[in-house]
């Protein structure tokens, strides 16, 4: 790697490569990337066809199925291709953050209740089941109108959807071509959180670093709030898996060669990528509706606990956006502008100021940025800026991102090393597994506040907020 600056790095085009590879971090974080396969991966990502510029990989990068987790990619919208490899298993996964009125000192004396009745009303872990009901017209809603179908079916507040990136659902979504399996595997899921890094967690806000920023976003020190990440569960693993073995026999049919098969794709125009596409944003429209189904048991939860109701405890959504996407997007390259496929994964939208794709209530100022922690640290809101429009095709990291695999996790750390830690920050948990505890646990991740200094440093997105845990449910 080539050091540009204290925070951008690139590996330079060579052989097959047809663009160079940029890595966001600073110095420890980039050094971390070379014990894995993460710039292995970016190099192979660099072979793609049509692909433009660079290829991304954020500072929470780390090796994934084929392409890296935090790696950014972008093909050209007529010439290009479309690679679910690029995009990840759990199509549409993502983060919200939803406020309240209430402050820790008003909490504490009722959180264990509080973090009962959130683990008794959305269910979490491998297999977890909601089963509320939906009939197949439902799900076809679902799955093309998003949040706002399920909030006229009385799933939240009507202003949640203006909150919801997108507009609060893809366009050009067809459950008609998503395979029975997934559609079997999704149905009964909606509404429950997952297992691995997934989580609902109560936090407060612990810092306030750009005060004009927050108070657009509706954040107040010492605020107590809600980050929920979950995905499309089932429904978007069935459809990247049915996908991948798809367009892996379109390769073999067009005779096309890739250092790793698993990124196989499709060209944009051909039956398979169109296809994909509308199954992807079928997904994509499910993992929001996902996310707004928990939230409105999140808010029954606390409307229970506290014996008001949610609109009275003000539990607005601030914003809802993924990370495991492919969107068709305008940027400007090398002074001109395109309409590209922007891949990410494990990467989130970090659009600046002016940008239309961002909730008016916020374009002044740039985009809400959600960026997760790892289980006991701290998570942070951010905001787009003018620079990763054209530094990143809009793009910032996600989380903090692995440094251990969940195998080398589940042996180096005791669970009682967590839940220890966690008992001494006086952070109540409730998780089905004290497996994945060990899994989850801080040290497995990257330190979350070195990754946002990157992304700050390089100036990408600014830091808003830094939260701080209270409470935490896990599959």
């Amino acid at each position: 790697m080539r050091k540009i600056n204290e925070f951008l790095w690139e590996i330079e085009k060579e052989g097959d490569m047809n663009v160079p590879v940029r890595i966001y971090a600073n110095s420890a974080i980039a050094e971390n990337m070379k014990r894995d396969r993460t710039l292995v991966q970016a190099k192979n990502d660099a072979c793609l066809p049509s692909i433009v510029k660079n290829m991304l990989v954020m500072p929470d990068g780390h090796e994934g199925y084929s392409f890296p987790i935090g790696g950014v990619a972008a093909f050209g919208a007529d010439d290009g291709i479309i690679s679910p490899g690029a995009i990840g298993f759990d199509i549409g996964c993502g983060v919200r953050l939803i406020k309240t009125n209430i402050t820790e000192k008003e909490l504490r004396p009722k959180l264990g209740a509080l973090m009962d009745a959130m683990f008794r009303n959305v269910p979490s872990g491998v297999g977890s089941k909601m089963n509320l009901g939906f009939t197949a017209k439902q799900m076809e809603m679902i799955a093309t109108e998003g949040v706002g179908y399920i909030v006229k079916e009385g799933y939240g507040f009507p202003e949640d959807q203006e909150r919801v990136e997108e507009g609060s659902h893809m366009k050009g979504a067809d459950y008609g071509i998503v395979s029975d399996l997934a559609k079997q595997r999704g149905a009964p899921q909606l509404g429950t959180l997952g297992a691995g890094n997934h989580f609902a967690e109560v936090q407060k806000v612990d810092s306030i670093f750009d005060e004009k920023i927050a108070k657009l976003y509706g954040l107040d020190k010492d605020m107590v709030v809600i980050m929920l990440h979950s995905g499309s569960r089932g429904f978007g693993h069935q459809i990247c898996s049915d996908y991948i073995r798809i367009l892996m026999d379109y390769q073999k049919r067009h005779k096309l060669s890739l250092p790793d098969p698993e990124l196989a794709y499709a060209h944009i125009g051909s039956k398979e990528a169109e296809n994909y596409w509308a199954a992807m944003c079928a997904a994509i429209n499910f993992a929001f509706v996902n996310r707004q189904i928990m939230t409105h048991f999140i808010r029954k939860s606390f409307a229970d606990t506290f014996k008001r109701s949610a609109e009275e405890l003000d539990m607005q959504l601030v914003y809802d956006l993924c990370h495991n996407t492919a969107k068709l997007e305008e940027h400007e390259v090398d002074g001109k502008r395109m309409k590209l496929y922007v891949h990410r994964k494990g990467a989130t939208r970090a659009f600046g100021p002016g940008r239309s794709e961002i909730p008016s209530m916020y374009r002044e100022r740039g985009q809400p940025v959600l960026i997760p922690g790892s289980m006991g640290t701290a998570s942070y809101v951010l905001a787009g800026r003018e620079e990763s429009m054209l530094e990143t095709f809009g793009s910032s990291c996600h989380g903090a991102g692995r440094v251990m695999s969940r195998h080398q996790a589940l042996r180096d750390i005791p669970s009682s090393k967590t839940l220890s830690t966690m008992k001494s920050k006086k952070i109540e948990i409730r998780v089905r597994s004290k497996k994945l505890v060990s899994e989850e646990a801080e040290w497995a991740y990257k330190n979350v506040d070195d990754v946002v200094k990157s992304v700050e440093g390089a100036k990408i997105s600014n830091i808003v907020a830094r939260l701080v845990p209270l409470g935490v449910t896990k599959g």
